[in-house]
């Protein structure tokens, strides 16, 4: 219970979104090229990498490179031999089609399908035999016939039972939206009292009908008449409508629209909760999998600070960050994607001191902050100023025992400085670099620079930032 609030508590609103939008796709994929060669492939290529998982896992290394190759191998072939099906299934859909719509709403019922080519090709007398079991098996009743597996359409049985197709003679057997068999022979009928001008397809009709509860319907090619034959009766049909409803009411799978609405909703439901879990699971191996550990030093970005006041020092200049994650994760990390900012608009003068917590920090998704090194950042601000200060010389060392260090003049004598105001109160001189006495032998003159103490401290714009030292030397008199 512990571990399922936990993982539960752990997962971001973004992974929610990511979860749900890449099972949405998954979903649409399914919707889309259901039916086909290429979702069959997709659910081979969707076994290989669960077993690749799988072998990662046990630590089965050439497996895994294995089933690596395979799959990246799978995926360059379904766009190559599936081309012209993925072609038309995109160029067939409008953009609704291909994001929110469902192919089965637009689907005709196969009653309906079965009517207008029964009626089609009794207006063209061509001679037809269909078949639509019930309950009852067919396989010891009916000989011969070839597995056709074909999708139900009207042009299908137009092109089955046309002249010139080689079993347009024997019967076909339809399951639902799908054309199971073609060149079918039935049994035949003894029966003496049927008409005279039935011919072979009518005697074929009530024999199946009189051994089964299949419901057989005939298109004579003579008179270009319907017929329908069940429980070993024949009833002329007069229309399609007629022919719609005992349709209707017969007792064979698949040819009520309602019912065949639900086993797609039905389908279609199964396939959003896989696609969901598929997701899931690839998104709990991928973010939420082995932890991985890993240190990274970055550097602190400042935010929001002030425009009159400037950073004239900080304890550090960089964080060091420890985190974790999924190996996969870990090993993509690159660090400019991990930021440490820290916010300044409530800054004042002086020293600040900031504690560095997680809402300071910038993480990729899916990788955990364990610790922060330093935990705590003592920032300086101050408002710079500009202020003039008088330079003097910083002499070191001695003169050699001869010689008197009579005068010095420094070129300029002051110069403005900018710095904190705080830091500039207390600063009343600026001195030289250090200026060695030892090694002066005669009068003349030094160019050095000033030593800018502390290290904020700037020389001015358009002031001179060296000075020119001139010295006078006289040599000590021996009494």
């Amino acid at each position: 219970m512990d571990l399922g609030s936990s993982f539960i508590a752990a997962i971001r609103w973004q992974d929610a979104v990511d979860i749900l939008l890449n099972s949405y796709i998954l979903f649409r994929l399914y919707v889309l090229f259901r039916g086909t060669n290429v979702i069959r492939v997709i659910v081979g290529i969707a076994f290989l990498w669960v077993f690749q998982r799988v072998a990662v896992a046990m630590g089965l290394i050439v497996t895994s490179w294995a089933m690596q190759g395979i799959i990246a191998g799978a995926a360059l072939i379904i766009i190559i031999v599936f081309r012209n099906e993925i072609r038309s299934v995109l160029q067939a859909k409008n953009l609704r089609g291909l994001l929110w719509g469902f192919p089965y709403a637009a689907e005709r019922p196969p009653l309906e399908v079965i009517s207008e080519s029964v009626y089609e090709l009794a207006r063209r007398r061509i001679g037809a035999l269909i078949v639509l079991p019930a309950k009852d098996d067919l396989e010891d009743t009916c000989q011969g016939g070839l597995a056709w597996k074909g999708q139900l359409s009207k042009e299908m049985l137009l092109s089955i039972f046309w002249n010139g197709n080689p079993v347009h003679d024997g019967a076909v057997v339809l399951q639902g939206r799908q054309v199971q068999q073609v060149g079918t022979i039935l049994p035949l009928s003894k029966r003496e009292d049927l008409p005279s001008y039935y011919g072979t397809r009518h005697r074929a009709a009530v024999g199946l009908a009189e051994v089964s509860d299949a419901l057989v319907v005939v298109v004579s090619e003579e008179r270009g008449q319907v017929v329908v034959a069940k429980g070993g009766e024949l009833l002329p049909i007069q229309d399609n409508l007629q022919l719609e409803e005992i349709l209707a009411n017969h007792g064979a799978r698949g040819l009520h629209p309602r019912a065949e609405s639900w086993r797609d909703k039905l389908e279609l439901g199964t396939a959003a909760l896989v696609s969901t879990i598929c997701v899931l699971g690839i998104w709990f191996s991928f973010a939420r999998g082995l932890e991985t550990f890993t240190s990274l030093e970055i550097p602190i970005e400042y935010m929001n600070r002030s425009s009159s006041m400037e950073i004239f020092g900080a304890s550090v200049n960089t964080i060091n960050l420890n985190l974790s994650g999924s190996g996969a994760l870990i090993r993509s990390l690159n660090p400019d994607q991990v930021k440490v900012k820290l916010d300044l608009s409530r800054a004042k003068v002086g020293p600040n001191s900031y504690t560095i917590t997680r809402e300071d920090i910038d993480l990729p998704p899916g990788i955990n902050l364990k610790s922060v090194a330093p935990a705590t950042v003592e920032v300086t601000l101050d408002v710079p100023v500009e202020k003039e200060l008088p330079i003097q010389a910083d002499w070191s060392g001695k003169l050699p025992e001869n010689l008197i260090l009579e005068s010095v003049k420094l070129v300029p004598e002051r110069v403005r400085v900018v710095g904190g105001s705080q830091i500039l109160k207390e600063i009343d001189t600026l001195y030289t670099d250090k200026l060695p006495l030892n090694t002066l032998k005669t009068s003349g003159a030094m160019t050095t620079r000033l030593a800018l103490q502390p290290g904020t401290l700037k020389i001015a714009d358009g002031a001179r930032d060296k000075v020119v030292v001139r010295f006078t030397l006289r040599e000590r008199r021996v009494r």
